[in-house]
C-alpha cells in the first residue's frame, strides 16, 4: 500500500492483533518490611539479605558465606534457647500507650487505716475525640470487691497528664486483710453521655507493705485483668467497729457499737439510713435484741452506743453474738446491709476478738470486722 507524503501510517486490525504487546510475567512487588525487618525483643538481627548483585561473587566467597550462615544460625538457636522470648505475645504497645501512675500507700496499723495517695499520671491513652481524656482513679479491695469498698478521686477534664494529689483512706483494715487482700487501682475516663471508659489498672498485694511505712510507686498501667468470681455470700458490705468487755462487778457482757465504714448504699440517692441490731444467741426468751439509733443519709455512721447482757462468765463459751446492720425505710421493709457473728464457733479475727474478751476481764477490747451479705442465723427484721 502506497503512502502519501504527510500522512500517518495506518495499521489494519489484522496487523494490530498480530503485534505481541505482552510485557512478560508480572514480578511481585517487594514489601517495605523486606528492607526494614522487625525483630522480636531479645533476638539479634539475622544475616543481611543477599541481593542479586552478590550472585556474581566467586565460588569460594559463596562457600564462606554458607559457612558463616550456618554458624550464625547455630548461635541464634542457642540465644533463643536461653532467653525463650514470647514472640507471639510480644507487643511493644501494651505497656507504653496506656500511661503511668504515681501513688503511695501507708498502712496505719494503730488506727487500722490504709491511706492511698494518688499523685499524678503521665501519658494516658486519649479516649475522647479531641485527643484528650477526663480521667479519674477508683480503688477496690480484692477479693470481695463491691460498691461498698470502692473509693474514687475527683475527675480532671481534658488532660493526659492529670495531677490529683488526693488521699483516699480505707478504715477498718486489719492485719488479716493485709495478708490476703490486693489493692486494685484503676484509671478511667468519665463520659457524661456514655458509660465511663476503662483506661488501665495496676494491682498491689497489701502484704508488700510494712506497717507504718510509706511506700512509693510509679507503675505502668496494664490492660484490665479478670476478677475471680467468688461466692456471693462472701460479698463485703462494709466494716464495723465493735467493743467487747466483761464486767465482773455487774456480771454482764458490755457490747459497744462504735462506728461503721464504707457501708453498701441501699437507697437511690447513693446513701443509706443505717442502724445496728445485736443478739446474743441462743436466745430462748427472745429478749436479747438491742437496737441503735438510725443515722440518716450516711455510709460512715458513728453510733457510740453500748448494750449490756446479764450473763454468767462461764456461759459466754456457749454464746454467739450476732450483729447486723440495716437500712431504715419508711413504708416498706428495711433492707439488710450486712452482718457478722462473734463467738466460739467463729474463725479468724472474730474468734480472736471473742477469746481476747474472755481472757481479759474488765478490759474493753475494740476490733474492726468485715460485714458480709450473709444473714447471721437467718434473722428477720
Amino acid at each position: 500500500m502506497t503512502q502519501r507524503k504527510g500522512e500517518k501510517p495506518t495499521i489494519s486490525i489484522q496487523e494490530h492483533m498480530a503485534i505481541d504487546v505482552c510485557p512478560g510475567p508480572i514480578q511481585p512487588i517487594k514489601q517495605i518490611s523486606d528492607y526494614f525487618p522487625r525483630y522480636p525483643r531479645g533476638l539479634p538481627p539475622a544475616l543481611p539479605h543477599v541481593g542479586p548483585l552478590r550472585s556474581a561473587l566467586s565460588t569460594s566467597s559463596a562457600s564462606a558465606s554458607t559457612t558463616a550462615a550456618a554458624e550464625t544460625s547455630a548461635s541464634l538457636q542457642a540465644t533463643k534457647k536461653d532467653e525463650e522470648p514470647d514472640v507471639e505475645g510480644y507487643d511493644s504497645d501494651d505497656s507504653t500507650t496506656l500511661g503511668t501512675l504515681e501513688f503511695s500507700l501507708l498502712y496505719d496499723q494503730e488506727n487500722n487505716a490504709l491511706h492511698c495517695t494518688i499523685n499524678k499520671a503521665k501519658g494516658l491513652k486519649p479516649m475522647d475525640h479531641n485527643g484528650l481524656s477526663d480521667p479519674y482513679v477508683k480503688l477496690h479491695l480484692l477479693p470481695g470487691a463491691s460498691k461498698a469498698n470502692k473509693l474514687r478521686t475527683k475527675t480532671l477534664h481534658n488532660t493526659l497528664n492529670p495531677v490529683w494529689n488526693e488521699t483516699l483512706t480505707y478504715y477498718g483494715i486489719t492485719d488479716e486483710d493485709m495478708v490476703r487482700k490486693t489493692l486494685r487501682i484503676s484509671v478511667c475516663d468519665e463520659d457524661k453521655f456514655r458509660h465511663n471508659e476503662f483506661i488501665g489498672e495496676t494491682r498491689i498485694p497489701l502484704k508488700k507493705l510494712k506497717p507504718n511505712q510509706t511506700k512509693n510507686f510509679n507503675n505502668c498501667l496494664e490492660k484490665q485483668l479478670p476478677v475471680k468470681t467468688e461466692d456471693k455470700s462472701l460479698e463485703e458490705r462494709g466494716r464495723i467497729m465493735i467493743s467487747l468487755k466483761y464486767n465482773t462487778q455487774k456480771s454482764c457482757l458490755v457490747v459497744g457499737i462504735i462506728r461503721c465504714a464504707h457501708l453498701a448504699a441501699m437507697d437511690a440517692n447513693g446513701f443509706s439510713d443505717p442502724y445496728v441490731k445485736t443478739y446474743l444467741k441462743p436466745d430462748e426468751n427472745k429478749k436479747s435484741k438491742h437496737k441503735t439509733a438510725v443515722k440518716k443519709k450516711t455510709l460512715n455512721p458513728e453510733f457510740n452506743e453500748e448494750f449490756c447482757y446479764d450473763i454468767k462468765y462461764a456461759d459466754l463459751t456457749k454464746k454467739t453474738l450476732e450483729v447486723t446492720v440495716w437500712d431504715y425505710d419508711i413504708g416498706k421493709s428495711n433492707d439488710f446491709i450486712g452482718g457478722v457473728s462473734l463467738g466460739i464457733n467463729a474463725n479468724g479475727e472474730r474468734l480472736k476478738h471473742w477469746f481476747d474478751c474472755l481472757k481479759n476481764k474488765d478490759k474493753k477490747i475494740e476490733r474492726w470486722h468485715t460485714l458480709t451479705n450473709e444473714l447471721p442465723g437467718s434473722l428477720n427484721d
